[in-house]
């Protein structure tokens, strides 16, 4: 590292000089985002206006860095938020039976070929609410694209690698 200028550090390699933010710009969008992801406050707000706000705050940081090299932070902070946003999904479920019967009817509208009880055993699983959404029942039943989707009043959530991608 050279230096560091408007959350920019920056680096010389063959092509010339480049840039991408500092450690701590990454820091505070991790703390930004987990702040409003708490999942006391998180589950009792709707998600629409989880995904809303969250979309906001996203989208505002990859705006402001996007001329900076962050494309392997973006897939490592995409893969985390959307682990987040699965945790609170499931713990608005609350219920075992409830789940079961969410992630049933997922499972069947957008052919994820879990068998039944594979997601009953997911449904009734002693795991806390973080490690039960990183099961690959629910990875796969509630993956990016599902979680993309806008459905009613509800946006898609954006996905931080596609939407940088896309914008270059």
């Amino acid at each position: 590292m050279k230096g560091q200028f408007l959350g920019f550090s920056f680096y010389k390699d063959s092509q010339g000089w480049k840039c991408r933010p500092t450690e701590d710009r990454k820091k505070r969008l991790y703390t930004k985002i987990q702040k409003y992801l708490k999942r006391k406050g998180a589950v009792s707000r709707p998600l629409s206006i989880t995904f809303t706000k969250v979309n906001q705050i996203v989208r505002g940081w990859i705006n402001y860095f996007r001329i900076g090299s962050i494309k392997a932070f973006l897939d490592k902070f995409g893969q985390w938020l959307r682990h987040k946003i699965r945790c609170i999904i499931i713990k608005q479920w609350k219920r075992p039976k409830t789940i079961y019967r969410n992630l049933m009817a997922l499972n069947i509208k957008y052919k994820c070929r879990f068998e039944e009880e594979d997601i009953y055993k997911c449904a009734n699983s002693r795991l806390g609410w973080y490690r039960r959404s990183g099961l690959d029942v629910v990875n796969f039943i509630l993956s990016p694209a599902v979680l993309g989707k806008e459905k009613g009043d509800r946006p898609g959530l954006v996905n931080p690698l596609n939407y940088y991608l896309k914008s270059l």
